[in-house]
């Protein structure tokens, strides 16, 4: 794999939903290049000029999924799990040496019960789906869109999984300029935790009456 540069050009699959729309602008403020990517080029420019608009910036993009993965140095797939599986297959071709950070929680129609995938998780799916041309790292499953749209601090810790130091740390800065601490939490079959964790995030949220519960990493 060879790493991209320092501040990669990235491309969110699903970049037209809530977390992707976050994630595209808070990149984007921070001086990334950002490609909307969608299953629809007319909604991914659609939205991409929306946002130049409303960030007053000139780096965001919008294409067809396939063209994206072809454009970028780096991808993030941010779709719902219904729809995880047909995005990767779209974007295989051209994500080939590159990078895949894959945010996805593999919910089931009762998202306050653990259900993972028989691969064991949501990014050893995209894995072997991809292929091992690309380096797949699995990360901000227990952060919400509605957290990473404000500007308020989160208070909140990331965990990130994978088998490449180099592209974990790559990650990590990504994270980080986020304004999120991360945690590397091992290889990506460790991404089953995380992805589980989100499950119980939501159960504890609707008992206790809570909006965002998050996780944090003590020591003593």
């Amino acid at each position: 794999m060879q790493m991209p540069r320092e501040k990669p050009k990235i491309a969110i699959f699903g970049g037209t939903g809530d977390l992707g729309s976050a994630l595209a602008k808070k990149w984007a403020k921070k001086g990334y290049d950002i490609i909307i990517g969608s299953r629809s080029k007319e909604k991914a420019t659609r939205i991409a000029r929306s946002m130049r608009k409303e960030l007053d910036v000139k780096s965001i993009e919008g294409f067809e999924l396939a063209e994206a993965a072809k454009l970028c140095g780096l991808g993030v797939i941010t779709v719902p799990y219904i729809s995880h599986a047909t995005t990767l297959k779209a974007v295989k071709k051209f994500m080939q040496g590159k990078i895949l950070v894959d945010t996805t929680v593999p919910f089931q129609k009762e998202v306050t019960k653990v259900s993972l995938p028989k691969a064991g998780s949501a990014a050893i799916e995209a894995q072997n789906i991809l292929g091992g041309g690309v380096t797949v790292i699995a990360a901000l499953q227990n952060i919400g869109s509605h957290l990473l749209s404000s500007e308020d601090s989160i208070d909140a810790e990331v965990l990130i999984s994978g088998n490449d130091e180099e592209a974990v740390n790559l990650v990590t800065k990504l994270i980080e300029d986020l304004g999120l601490r991360s945690w590397h939490a091992g290889p990506l079959e460790n991404s089953a935790a995380a992805e589980a964790v989100t499950s119980i995030l939501i159960a504890i949220n609707k008992k206790y009456k809570r909006k965002s519960s998050g996780i944090k990493i003590t020591s003593h």
